[in-house]
This record gives structure tokens, sequence and C-alpha cells, in this order.
């Protein structure tokens, strides 16, 4: 189209992100801190964290198990734990908010407050301002980042389309994100030199359940820029713009609720990925 496009989305695209500071409210951010207390409340952990082992091969199912429960996550919801935070019993040895890393993946189809916000007005008309013409919703996920560093990665390498540039991600700071607390820290204009690496569901019978294929390059640490955001804002991920994040090293949380979005149009989804839809859950459409 000849259309001009608004200046805000023109810097989507030379930069690969885009920070609108103030996209959520505040209620709306507390609505979705305290239904994810109610969730870890009522979270039963799962069998494959509460196995003792004595043997390889009880140590092999429960790495089985583990995978198991990620690879079919994409409908359900799920917990993720910090690691040492469970005695061999399933028990906690920390306060149970505080062991969990991240819950995932169909939040936003199977619970009412985040399946609100995902489709919420504002993300529709954001998705026809981007020019999205059958976007379907892939995963979400709720991020609690109590301490680790997430290393610099591209989306894509693991939700691979054809052709590319058709993942988009949503994050919402549901806390002010600071350099102290391990705000997203982005390469500007990385996300126009495609992928090097891929995450593909390894073969039947592989001791693992994903392999990476292709290497990471060698980031220049120099090159990234840090974006502290506040509560509510929203960046917006292009699939393949590189960032991480760093390790929060100050005393307060920073939980964010992030999900993905493919234009369904004219593009596959590929067999390889760990995430696939599932038919109890096909990807479901972001407009409605």
């Amino acid at each position: 189209s000849g259309e001009e496009q608004p200046p805000r989305l023109f810097q989507f695209h030379k930069d690969g992100f885009l920070v609108l500071e103030r996209f959520f409210s505040a209620e709306e951010c507390d609505s979705m801190r305290s239904q994810i207390q109610r969730i870890v409340a009522e979270m039963e952990v799962p069998p494959h964290c509460r196995t003792a082992f004595s043997t390889r091969e009880e140590e092999q199912l429960q790495a089985q198990g583990s995978s198991d429960y990620f690879l079919t996550s994409g409908d359900k919801i799920r917990f993720f734990f910090e690691k040492g935070v469970l005695d061999e019993k399933g028990n906690f040895l920390i306060p149970k908010e505080k062991s969990v890393s991240k819950i995932g993946h169909a939040l936003h189809a199977y619970d009412p407050v985040f399946k609100q916000i995902t489709h919420s007005p504002k993300v529709q008309e954001l998705g026809r301002k981007l020019g999205l013409e059958r976007p379907v919703v892939v995963q979400s996920m709720y991020i609690f980042k109590s301490l680790l560093a997430v290393t610099p990665h591209q989306d894509a390498t693991f939700l691979h389309t054809e052709p590319l540039g058709r993942v988009l991600g949503f994050w919402i700071a549901l806390e002010d994100a600071t350099e102290e607390n391990g705000c997203l820290w982005f390469i500007p204009g990385s996300h126009t030199n495609g992928i090097t690496r891929r995450m593909v569901r390894a073969a039947s019978g592989a001791s693992t359940c994903v392999e990476f294929v292709g290497s990471e390059p060698a980031y220049d640490d120099k090159q990234f820029i840090p974006l502290p955001i506040s509560k509510g804002g929203l960046i917006l991920i292009h699939g393949e713009v590189v960032h991480k994040s760093e390790l929060n090293s100050s005393e307060s949380s920073r939980h964010a609720f992030t999900f993905h979005v493919m234009e369904a149009k004219g593009t596959i989804w590929s067999k390889e990925n760990w995430l696939q839809p599932t038919p109890e859950l096909p990807f479901p459409s972001l407009y409605t």
C-alpha cells in the first residue's frame, strides 16, 4: 500500500522493536498479578519434579517426563520452576511464589483474565495498524524473572515460520522493568539478518526432546541497548530481533506477561517447532 506509515511503525521496522509506554492500565496489570497468585496458590507440583532417583534409568525417566511436560504444554497452563527450589519429594525449599520461573503456554486460551488482555481491543487495533490480516496467537507466558539472566536470542529460533518475519512478540511489563531488575536489551536493526540457529523437535527415541541446529553467533555486548519500561508498558518484538535480559540484581521482582502472534496468511508453521497446534487448541485468531 502506498500509504504513509505512522512514524512509530517506521521505527518498529527500522529497529525490530517498539516501546509503547502505558499501553495497559495499572488496574489491568494488577488483575494479571492477582490472577497469577491464585493460579500459583492452586498449583500442583508436576510428578516429574517429585521423583528421587537412584539409578541412571530413573534419572532418564525423569528427564523424559520433564521434556514431555514441556513439549505438551502448548495447550495447557503449566509450571516451570527455578533450579534447586524443590526437594526430591516435590516440597518447596523457598516460598512457593518465588519458586516458579514461568507459567505457560496457553494462558491466553484457558484463563479468563489473560484471554481478555491478549484479545483486548487495544491489542486488536494495534494488530490492524501493523497490517496483520490473519493473526493467530501461538503461545503465552507469565514470567516471574526472579534472578536469572536470559542469554541473547531471537524468538524465531524457537518459533520458526516460512517465510520468516511472521512472528511478533508482545511483552507487557506488569511492574517497572529497570536495568537493576532485569529489563530487556536489544540490538537495534538486528532483525534483518535472518537466523542462524533453530531449536527443533528431536527424532523420536532421541535422549533429548529438542535439539539445536546451526550455531549461535557471538554477539557484541556493546551493541545492546537497554529498554527500561514502566508498569503497563508494551514492547513489540520482531521475531528475528536479537534481545536478552541481564541478571535481576535487585530486591524486587520483574513480572511480565508475554504472548506471540503469527500472521497466518501465506505462512507455514514449521512442523519441527517444539510448539504445535493441537485438535484441542488450534491457534486462535487474535481478532474476535
